[in-house]
């Protein structure tokens, strides 16, 4: 059985149609790609799965469990973590306490403060900082950290390596190993598609709300994938 599934996923903004009948399937501990150009409909599928765009009930399966349209509150207690596209760290907060609010469900899990700051140990150094007083890799950090304290077997992450230099983007995949090593499935929206390829077990191509390519990295060809991206 899939950890997530999800099956003919539509998502609107108002009147504005942003999905189109999304079929995709993420295994337990597997790391999947979504690309795609900007306006393809990626954000969106996130926010859907986590109870921030509505869905149906039958849209979206968790752990064989219908759990479209649930309130957001209920998703994160199943399990499934969002990390937003552009860390939205709480600027009155110091970054422990921006780790804290992560773990208001009260989850149980291997995730806790100190394991948190094994994994990225500029946190831990700055833990007393506001959170916006941090680099934006350290930001991404923090956001990442965040929704590891609720404990979730699917983490999702949207955006990931956004606006971040080489380097510090290089830190934050180095994590993902670790991350999968207690179990969590990764979800990763990404822009960088060769950054995608070489992390992601399988990679959905979304464009203009459709999936226009999916499959395993060493299955698609290269102009397959740029077919799919940009539609030429």
């Amino acid at each position: 059985m899939s950890l997530l599934e999800t099956r003919g996923l539509t998502g609107f903004y108002g009147d504005f149609q942003a999905l189109f009948g999304i079929d995709a399937v993420v295994d337990a501990g597997e790391t999947v790609a979504i690309i795609g150009a900007n306006g393809a409909g990626k954000s969106t599928f996130l926010r859907a799965i986590v109870g921030q765009v509505a869905a149906s009930r039958e849209a979206v399966s968790f752990d064989g469990e219908p759990i479209g349209g649930l309130p957001a509150h209920h998703i994160v207690r199943r399990g499934i973590a969002l990390v937003p596209e552009g860390r939205r760290l709480f600027p009155s907060l110091s970054v422990e306490e921006n780790l804290r609010l992560g773990a208001y469900s009260a989850r149980p899990g291997p995730w806790s403060l100190e394991k948190v700051y094994a994994l990225f140990p500029a946190l831990k150094a700055r833990r007393n900082a506001p959170g916006t007083a941090l680099s934006g890799g350290q930001q991404q950090m923090a956001a990442i950290g965040r929704a590891l304290m609720a404990n979730p077997r699917l983490l999702l992450c949207d955006e990931i390596s956004l606006g971040l230099a080489p380097i510090v983007i290089r830190d934050i995949y180095a994590a993902l190993p670790e991350i999968q090593r207690e179990g969590v499935a990764v979800v990763i929206v990404e822009q960088d598609i060769n950054q995608a390829l070489s992390v992601a077990a399988r990679v959905y191509c979304f464009q203009e709300g459709r999936v226009s390519l999916s499959g395993e990295p060493a299955q698609l060809s290269r102009d397959a994938i740029r077919k799919a991206y940009l539609g030429v």
